[in-house]
Order: structure tokens, then C-alpha cells, then sequence
């Protein structure tokens, strides 16, 4: 590819339970025409059953699921087609595995209040992470550093404008 053609991003949208990931994540990947996909669905039975029963993961059972989420970020960064991924990637080292695989990858850091958050998780129905852990995830939340790419938003405006918001915050970066 030559230098000067632009590449669609290999977006990460971040976050702890609740904040809306998933669907920034697909309105995302709608305004950038880009693939998208819910880390979520990355994950072995074994760490769903283990969430479900209310106990998180530890930093041995999220390893084969982060790799498999950057294999999917590099094999769309090498075609060049871009992609938004919903990850949680909630500490720097699971940022830094996801920067091993896709070099190029961009973190949206999707932020609210402990208080918005339980709202939207009591609300949230058919989905394997109960609220209870809540409070684990925000305690092995590390915010993204100066170093690394991305960018932080605050997660309490509809989807549709994060969304926006986004793609604009985007399009500034990759020009």
C-alpha cells in the first residue's frame, strides 16, 4: 500500500461494564465503514461460566482471549480495511497486548460515574456480566497514560453523538 493512501483505523473502544461499548463500538464501525466486532464474543465458555457465577477473570484467563482479540485487530489492519473492536482492555498490559498484534491500534476510552454505571448495568438484561462486578473492574481500571494512542470520552451523551464524537476525534488523528 502506498504511503500516502489512508488506511481505515483499528479502533478500541475501552471501558468497564456498562459504558456502552458495544454499541459505540457498532456505530463506530457504521460511520467509518469498517468491520466490527464485540470482544465479548472472543471469550471461552470457561471465562463466560466464570463471570456469570459472579467471579472475575484473572490475568491468566483474559491472555488467550486478548491475543485472539489483536489477532482479529491485525489480520484487519494487514488487509487495510480498518476495524472497531468493544474491548474492556482495562490495564495497560492488556493495551500492550493488544499494541503487540496491531501496532496502529487507536484506544477510545469510554468514562462515567460509578453512579451512571450501576444505573445502566441494573437496566442492562441478557448479558453474562452481573453488576456485582462492578466494582472489581473499576478497581483494576488503569486510565489510559500519555502514552499511549488514544483519547478519553465521556461516556453519559447518547450513543449517537459518542458515535460522532468519535468518528470526528478520528478523523482528526489519521489526517
Amino acid at each position: 500500500m502506498d504511503r500516502t493512501e489512508r488506511r481505515s483505523p483499528c479502533v478500541v473502544v475501552t471501558g468497564v461494564a456498562g459504558i456502552g461499548k458495544t454499541t459505540v463500538a457498532r456505530l463506530l464501525a457504521q460511520r467509518l465503514g469498517v468491520p466490527f466486532a464485540d470482544g465479548d464474543d472472543f471469550h471461552s465458555a470457561a471465562d463466560i461460566a466464570k463471570m456469570s457465577a459472579g467471579t472475575p477473570l484473572d490475568d491468566t484467563d483474559r491472555r488467550p482471549w486478548l491475543e485472539s482479540v489483536g489477532r482479529w485487530l491485525h489480520e484487519h489492519d494487514t488487509a487495510g480495511t480498518g476495524a472497531v473492536v468493544a474491548c474492556s482492555a482495562l490495564k495497560r498490559r492488556y493495551r500492550d497486548t493488544l499494541l503487540a498484534a496491531c501496532p496502529g491500534a487507536f484506544f477510545l476510552h469510554l468514562t462515567a460515574s460509578r453512579e451512571v454505571l450501576a444505573d445502566r448495568l441494573g437496566g442492562r438484561t441478557g448479558h453474562f456480566m452481573p453488576s456485582l462486578l462492578l466494582d472489581s473492574q473499576l478497581a483494576t481500571l488503569e486510565p489510559l497514560e500519555p502514552d499511549e494512542p488514544g483519547a478519553e470520552l465521556d461516556a453519559t451523551p447518547a450513543p449517537d453523538i459518542l458515535a460522532d464524537l468519535a468518528a470526528d476525534l478520528l478523523t482528526r488523528q489519521h489526517h
